[in-house]
């Protein structure tokens, strides 16, 4: 089996990075269904990364669709211990314009669709997450797209709601209120599954619109997200190289043992389906 650390999760508008070379595409089976789409395994610099286009290539799956735990599940049977995600937002705050970066600190979870645990049927399990993304992943992503001229913003909150349709003006303006700096459809339950996969993950948010709070413009559309993501598209193929190099090779965080005191359930009693799907994750602490 192909061992990757690194991996990079598209979101919409981006389906491959211009200018990095494909080692090969991995198709694999879990225990949760199929992936989003096959797994590329990529050449960036002196280092290799895994690259899965969230929603499918062609865009073809829901946010709410989306086979997270699949996709998870996968990437850690790779090796995979940090996952960068790159995700299309609206702003939130005037300072926040379309085309800056957002590097989020905070999460607000308002979906109410999606199944949002590994645990669950016979195995119980309470993972902390009162800090949603690593802070070394996150700080490195900010450091490299910084010096790169672009403009980036830290310390704010993301607000993922369910979609797909887009925030009423009242919703978007109740968001603004709780202190969120960007809104979008996709980081839950991404971070808290790869929190329970004991993955570091940090977002690579890019701005496209104002939402619909912000009365001076267009209230948000297809077409003018289309036109930015394009130009986000172009400026995440820039930075993520340079992101990439610059990841140690080993961690220092906390992420790669989030789980190790958190399974409550007693080892003989978890059943043994369960066990094995969940294997690839907390193997190393049963017998």
């Amino acid at each position: 089996m192909e061992v990757v650390k690194t991996a990079i999760i598209g979101g919409t508008g981006l389906y491959d990075i211009e200018g990095i070379e494909v080692i090969k595409s991995i198709e694999l089976k879990t225990p949760f269904g199929d992936p989003s789409d096959s797994i590329k395994i990529a050449r960036i610099g002196d280092k290799e990364a895994a690259f899965l286009p969230r929603h499918g290539t062609g865009h073809r799956i829901l946010p709410t669709e989306i086979p997270v735990k699949a996709n998870i599940w996968a990437l850690k049977k790779l090796g995979v211990e940090r996952i960068i995600s790159i995700s299309a937002v609206g702003s939130l705050k005037e300072e926040i314009r379309p085309r800056d970066i957002v590097v989020p600190d905070q999460v607000i979870d308002r979906t109410k669709s999606r199944t949002n645990s590994f645990f669950g049927n016979g195995i119980v399990g309470h993972v902390s997450f009162a800090e949603p993304f690593c802070k070394d992943l996150a700080d490195i992503i900010y450091r490299e797209v910084n010096a790169l001229d672009f403009r980036v913003h830290r310390g704010e909150t993301y607000i993922c709601m369910e979609g797909p349709v887009f925030s009423t003006r009242a919703e978007s303006n109740l968001y603004r209120s709780w202190g969120g700096g960007v809104i979008g459809m996709t980081a839950l339950p991404e971070a808290k599954l790869a929190r329970e996969a004991e993955m570091c993950y940090a977002i690579i948010a890019l701005s496209t619109d104002y939402d619909c709070w912000k009365n001076d413009e267009k209230d948000v559309s297809i077409e003018i997200i289309i036109e930015n993501l394009k130009a986000n598209a172009k400026a995440a193929s820039d930075f993520v190289k340079s992101v990439i190099d610059k990841i140690p090779e080993e961690r220092t965080c906390g992420c790669g043992e989030a789980a190790k005191f958190s399974i409550i359930t007693g080892e003989d009693l978890i059943p043994d389906r369960i066990k094995k799907d969940l294997s690839v994750f907390y193997g190393k602490y049963w017998k």
